[in-house]
């Protein structure tokens, strides 16, 4: 009676344990290279990705100076304007939100246009960002400080 290919796979005591649990041959084996067994895909893929996402990170940190930016901080950005022609603007607020996702770090920046409170988000690694300069250092107590919304702007006594 012939035996099915697939039975050398399981384990049985009758065996040498060396020779159940090599499943292809010793000699087929060798020709081969070592094969990976990777167990979940998508941690490895996003093990990869966090890496890359490190590297890009301190590559950009290694072309200009980046300050640590925190919510309270007042600061000054010179933020170049793409449009037919490069302008660079020059924005005064304070921070009110950090959003930590490494190249894709982003801060929501708080100022006074007109007498009118007008919030805008920043890419904190993006290339139209030239400079970034702390002006001053509230202490806070909160993460994110949206209750500054609703309340007199810090930056009117400045």
């Amino acid at each position: 009676m012939m035996e099915p290919h697939f039975a050398n796979r399981c384990i049985s005591t009758s065996e040498s344990s060396v020779e159940s649990a090599s499943y292809p041959p010793a000699a087929a084996s060798s020709d081969l290279a070592p094969r990976i067994k990777f167990k979940r895909l998508d941690k490895t893929a996003r093990h990869i990705m966090q890496i890359l996402d490190k590297e890009a990170v301190e590559n950009v940190k290694s072309q200009r100076e980046i300050p640590d930016i925190k919510p309270g901080y007042i600061v000054q950005l010179k933020v170049v304007i793409p449009e037919n022609k490069r302008r660079v603007s020059t924005l005064k607020g304070i921070v009110i939100a950090r959003r930590n996702a490494g190249i894709s770090t982003t801060f929501r920046l708080r100022r006074l246009v007109a007498g009118v409170g007008v919030e805008s988000l920043f890419p904190l690694y993006s290339p139209n960002i030239l400079e970034i300069k702390v002006l001053d250092k509230k202490k806070v107590r909160r993460a994110k400080l949206y209750y500054l919304r609703d309340k007199l702007n810090p930056l009117r006594n400045k």
